[in-house]
């Protein structure tokens, strides 16, 4: 209820600085013991990956790209957390403004560019964090580096996070690095995953520990691309697939203010699309690779719909910033059995 009226004074901030400022208010909350445990920590436990999750309401990747603030964002109630994506090496992300909100469509454009300070500073943000509950880490590739070279910071990114992630989620789906999404395509997807599982299978013997794998995916792939992504996630034995990144797609905000800026669509637009590739996946993967549903959720009947869907654990993101922090209390009672 608090954040209704928070809303419009972040609102009438640029939105990266709303951003920003939201996490630090929610450390120095955190900090001071304000925060406590939200109630929706009480939802029901579901079994996935070999995981036990508290409840079936994670946090997407995205919002907490280097690990700063992970306490803080567990205090909500969670049932896990993904952070990242990081990439090997620190980079600035694409230049600002990068950023922009369609209120009368509750939906978000970014084009960050995966901004952030590189793997090394997310691990030790982790070590320091010393948070016990699900951790995903999401990885992905510089922007100055080849497709052709693209599964050397794939690799470079697992071997560094591994230890320290409850699971490691593969982003090959953000529209804003460019030829990211090619990596989707059949030869090199099958590649990719080939060079990946050969290297958890080396990691979980050296650690003593197996750490499973999550794919993440676009929304905008026809049925033909989403069989055979399902297909080379089944021959891989992948973990999970997280379904789905933004959409470039643009029909539903057409003439909207900020609709033509350049970047990934999130927020309730992209709710259908997103709905629609968890049910063609759960088609395809019959129940051999769980399905993470991610996209366009600002309700607790939007979570309902993606596990109908065939998903068996639910993200959030766009809809935070429309709804606060009172969207995790929704979805998690709408999913309790």
């Amino acid at each position: 209820m608090l954040y209704s009226f928070l809303r419009p004074a972040l609102f009438s901030l640029d939105p990266e600085d709303a951003h920003g400022l939201t996490l630090t208010s929610l450390d120095l909350a955190q900090r001071l013991g304000l925060l406590g445990l939200r109630p929706s920590a009480t939802g029901t436990p579901v079994h996935v990956m070999g995981l036990n999750f508290p409840n079936a309401v994670g946090l997407a990747a995205g919002l907490d790209k280097d690990g700063a603030h992970i306490q803080a964002l567990a205090a909500l109630g969670f049932g896990f957390i993904e952070i990242g994506t990081v990439t090997p090496r620190p980079q600035a992300g694409n230049p600002k403004p990068r950023l922009f909100r369609l209120p009368a469509a509750e939906a978000i454009i970014n084009r960050m560019g995966f901004n952030n300070l590189g793997v090394d500073n997310l691990v030790k943000n982790v070590e320091a964090a010393g948070y016990q509950g699900v951790l995903g880490i999401n990885i992905g590739k510089n922007k100055d580096t080849p497709n052709e070279h693209a599964v050397d910071d794939y690799l470079t990114c697992l071997d560094k996070v591994y230890a320290h992630a409850s699971y490691v989620a593969v982003n090959i789906s953000s529209p804003n690095t460019q030829n990211l999404r090619e990596l989707q395509k059949d030869e090199a997807l099958d590649a990719l995953l080939s060079a990946i599982k050969l290297r958890q299978s080396e990691l979980a013997q050296r650690h003593g520990r197996y750490v499973p794998i999550a794919l993440k995916i676009a929304p905008d792939l026809d049925d033909a691309q989403i069989a055979a992504i399902a297909a080379l996630l089944m021959m891989h034995r992948i973990d999970a697939v997280i379904a789905t990144n933004t959409t470039i797609a643009r029909d539903a905000v057409a003439g909207l203010p900020n609709a033509g800026e350049a970047g990934g669509l999130s927020g309730a637009p992209v709710r259908a699309a997103a709905t629609r590739v968890v049910a063609a996946l759960a088609h395809h993967l019959k129940g051999e690779v769980p399905i993470i549903g991610v996209g366009g959720i600002l309700s607790g009947d939007d979570a309902r719909e993606k596990i109908a869907a065939g998903a068996s654990l639910v993200q959030l993101y766009s809809g935070l910033i429309y709804r606060g922090p009172d969207l995790i209390r929704d979805c998690v009672l709408a999913l309790k059995s």
